[in-house]
């Protein structure tokens, strides 16, 4: 019996995947919230659920550790899933990816006098890309977390960040001035997987995609 493996992370977009297996005909037998295991048992058992890091889902994919995954448009776009087939989007974990400053700073007065802004982001590829679309020049600064304190302290000029409800900027005295892009998760499937057990991960996709329709 050949095993279908797929790849999710914890929270979020874990918990909006839900009805997508179900529809699927896949229910976990154990929750990854409350659960230690990273290995989750369906109740199929051809099917099993692997737990991992969000960044990391495009890499157990693209390698075959997993046959399909779930993974947001901001981690593929940073991993450059060129190699994964990405027949969804699924329309689920929507945010947008937007740049955001301290309140009070003038950032279209910086962009229009040509200054070099120090900006802080964990997005490095899509950032670059992005103020090298506008003709800006930045000088860009790496970090994996709390993006929101490197304006306050000093750090960094902007940042390039996920917004949800923009309620972590406010907290923080920062508002978001620019949109880079609109953010959703996609299903993306191992091309070699797909052709092995097509007979099996066909089923799948084509009910995720009905689930999908019914929103539109």
């Amino acid at each position: 019996m050949s095993q279908i493996t797929i790849a999710l992370s914890k929270g979020r977009i874990f918990e909006e995947t839900t009805p997508l297996l179900e529809a699927a005909g896949i229910v976990p037998l154990e929750a990854p919230e409350s659960s230690r295991k990273l290995i989750l048992p369906t109740n199929r058992d051809d099917v099993r659920l692997i737990i991992v890091r969000a960044t990391d889902v495009p890499t157990y994919v693209q390698n075959g550790a997993a046959d399909l995954g779930i993974a947001g448009k901001d981690v593929l776009y940073e991993h450059d899933g060129s190699g994964l087939y990405q027949p969804l989007d699924l329309k689920i974990a929507k945010c947008k990816m937007m740049v955001a400053v301290r309140e009070g700073f003038d950032y279209f007065g910086s962009v229009r006098s040509g200054a070099r802004l120090k900006v802080a982001t964990k997005y490095v590829k899509t950032a670059r890309e992005h103020f090298a679309n506008k003709g800006m020049h930045v000088d860009l600064i790496k970090l994996y977390g709390s993006m929101e304190l490197a304006p306050l302290v000093g750090l960094a000029d902007a940042i390039v960040d996920l917004v949800s409800t923009g309620g972590t900027l406010r907290a923080n005295h920062l508002v978001a001035v620019e949109d880079v892009m609109p953010i959703s998760s996609r299903l993306v499937v191992n091309q070699a997987s797909l052709k092995l057990k097509h007979a099996k991960i066909q089923p799948i996709i084509d009910s995720f995609a009905a689930v999908v329709a019914q929103q539109d």
